[in-house]
């Protein structure tokens, strides 16, 4: 005999399981080797190959070195380090990261770089305990990283470096970009105090101490930024009689030289010689 509540309980099911959201479908890392990781939607959105080869950044030989022989031990199973890519704006740093991993990745169909946003560093500590049951091996990027937000995001990070009680995971390798060494903000306010705003400094600083291997890019002198508007130029076949007093006028408009400032140039200077040129 029926209880007189049963379809009344049946109906509160029903409603709870239309409530409850499904759950999400496990990330499919097959079908492209870059993603993009939005933690609100709890997907890994699939991004394009990186299209400037390694080959192409100039000036830079010695943090390609160093790069790529801990990003290839990281791939290979090897003991490898976080790295933190710091220096002046426009050096390279993220096209370095990006480049590199292409030109490793080439043969190792099982490593995958997924990027995440720098104001989702809170993210990262389910992110990696996600990854860790993964068979892949991945490169998490985080450009242009700092704590404007303060300290609670550098606990976050360490917590994500550091893995907990099960340790960092091994198929994990996180690379951030900085303008500055130490990750720390412009400005500290003092709202707090002095003794709360000096022990939030602390634990900024002290994230920068979890990278092992630290990669710094100074300004770029005149004659690299020749050298590597030159080299994009004969890669892209652009060719033009006064190419190198054309380059340096670019670079004083726009106050400085850079591997970004001589893109920018070899753009403008492709655009005006109606040539196409990767994004």
């Amino acid at each position: 005999m029926e209880h007189p509540l049963s379809p009344v309980l049946a109906r509160i099911a029903d409603a709870l399981e239309r409530l409850a959201p499904p759950p999400p479908p496990a990330p499919d890392f097959a079908c492209a080797r870059l993603f993009r990781h939005d933690p609100l939607a709890n997907r890994f959105a699939p991004a394009p190959d990186y299209p400037l080869p390694l080959e192409s950044l100039v000036g830079v030989e010695r943090q390609k070195t160093q790069f790529v022989e801990n990003l290839s031990r990281f791939a290979g199973g090897l003991p490898s380090n976080h790295v933190l890519l710091w220096g002046v704006r426009g050096t390279g740093k993220s096209s370095l990261s990006k480049a590199a991993f292409m030109a490793v990745s080439a043969d190792r169909a099982d490593l995958k770089l997924i990027e995440v946003d720098r104001d989702q560093v809170a993210a990262l500590p389910p992110l990696f305990d996600l990854l860790r049951e993964r068979p892949e091996r991945f490169v998490v990027l985080c450009d242009d990283l700092s704590f404007e937000d303060g300290a609670a995001a550098a606990k976050a990070l360490k917590s994500a470096l550091e893995g907990g009680v099960s340790g960092p995971p091994a198929n994990v390798l996180f690379v951030a970009t900085s303008n500055r060494r130490h990750l720390m903000p412009r400005g500290h306010s003092e709202d707090r105090g002095l003794i709360a705003t000096a022990e939030d400094a602390e634990e900024e600083v002290s994230v920068s101490d979890r990278f092992g291997l630290w990669i710094g890019f100074p300004p770029m002198d005149q004659a690299t930024y020749l050298d590597a508007v030159e080299g994009y130029a004969r890669r892209y076949g652009l060719v033009v009689a006064d190419l190198e007093r054309r380059a340096l006028q670019w670079a004083q408009l726009r106050g400085g030289r850079s591997g970004r400032v001589a893109w920018q140039f070899i753009r403008d200077l492709a655009g005006e010689l109606g040539k196409d040129l990767p994004a």
